[in-house]
């Protein structure tokens, strides 16, 4: 079997990345639910931290959360440049699709 890939990728309004994969699924993903699974290492080892209540947030991160810029990595993966200045994830085919809601 080909490995999935996608055929199309879209924005949709301020909230969504659309995924139409070689199999014929569609995945609607929130901009939200794939800046909170960012898989670069930085970001994994902050969810395995229990939540500091004193942190003091960065003006960057009180701004609503938008992709700045998505640029393919390969033929395997792709990074998001995040409003919040963070752009070191580099999310996967697979990631992609596991995230899928």
């Amino acid at each position: 079997m080909d490995q999935l890939r996608p055929t199309a990728l879209r924005k949709e309004g301020d909230d969504f990345l659309v995924i139409e994969w070689s199999d014929g699924k569609v995945c609607r993903y929130p901009w939200t639910l794939l800046r909170t699974n960012c898989p670069c290492a930085t970001c994994r080892e902050e969810r395995n931290k229990p939540a500091d209540p004193f942190r003091i947030l960065k003006p960057q991160e009180l701004a609503p959360l938008r992709p700045m810029k998505i640029r393919p990595v390969g033929y395997y993966a792709y990074q998001i440049d995040w409003s919040d200045g963070h752009n070191t994830g580099i999310y996967t085919l697979e990631t992609l699709r596991d995230l899928c809601p």
